[in-house]
C-alpha cells in the first residue's frame, strides 16, 4: 500500500483513537450495567440494566469494533509503523481481531438472550457471564492502550528483515554518482 498523505493519516489517526476510546468507554458502561444486574435485587432494575446492554450491544459495539479494526488496519499498512514490522502493532491487530469477534459472536448473543430471559420475568441463569464479557474487553482495551503509548518489543523479524534490506539500498545509493528516486 501506498503511504498516506499526512492530512489522511492525522484524519485516521483521529478517527481510530476515537473509535478505539469510545469502544473503551462502550465496555466500561457495559460493565457497569452488567454490575447493576448482578448485585441488585430488583427485578426491574435487573430488566432494565440488560435491556439497557442490549442496546448499547445491538447498536455500537460492531460498528465501533469494525471502525477500530478498519482505521487501525489501514494506518498500519499506510505508515511506517507496518502490520508485522513492530510486536506491539501485530498484538494489537491481533488482539482487536479476537475481540471484535468475541464481541460479535459471543458477547451480543449473552446480552440479548440476558435481556430476553429478564424480560419474560426469570432469573438470569448464570449472571457472572454477563460480567465476563466486559471484563475481558475492558482489559484487551487497556492493554492495547498501554502498549500504543509504549511501543514495547521492538522490531519483528520482518522488520528487522526489511530495515537491513533498506538501510543496504541506502549505502548502495549513497555511493553511487547519479541520483535516484
Amino acid at each position: 500500500m501506498k503511504p498516506l498523505k499526512r492530512p489522511a493519516r492525522r484524519a485516521l489517526l483521529a478517527v481510530h483513537v476515537t473509535a478505539s476510546a469510545a469502544w473503551l468507554g462502550l465496555s466500561l458502561g457495559l460493565l457497569a450495567l452488567a454490575v447493576t444486574a448482578l448485585t441488585t435485587d430488583s427485578g426491574p432494575m435487573v430488566e432494565a440494566a440488560c435491556r439497557s446492554m442490549k442496546v448499547f450491544a445491538d447498536w455500537l459495539v460492531v460498528p465501533l469494533a469494525l471502525l477500530t479494526l478498519v482505521s487501525g488496519l489501514v494506518l498500519s499498512l499506510g505508515t511506517p509503523w507496518g502490520l508485522a514490522r513492530y510486536h506491539w502493532v501485530f498484538t494489537k491487530f491481533w488482539l482487536t481481531l479476537v475481540t471484535t469477534g468475541l464481541s460479535v459472536f459471543l458477547l451480543r448473543p449473552g446480552v440479548t438472550e440476558a435481556a430476553e430471559t429478564t424480560s419474560a420475568g426469570l432469573p438470569l441463569a448464570e449472571p457472572r457471564d454477563l460480567v465476563m464479557g466486559p471484563i475481558v474487553s475492558l482489559t484487551s482495551y487497556v492493554f492495547m492502550t498501554v502498549i500504543s503509548v509504549l511501543k514495547p518489543w521492538g522490531l519483528t523479524r520482518r522488520g528487522r528483515r526489511l530495515r537491513v534490506t533498506a538501510s543496504s539500498r541506502k549505502t548502495v545509493d549513497e555511493r553511487s554518482t547519479r541520483q535516484t528516486a
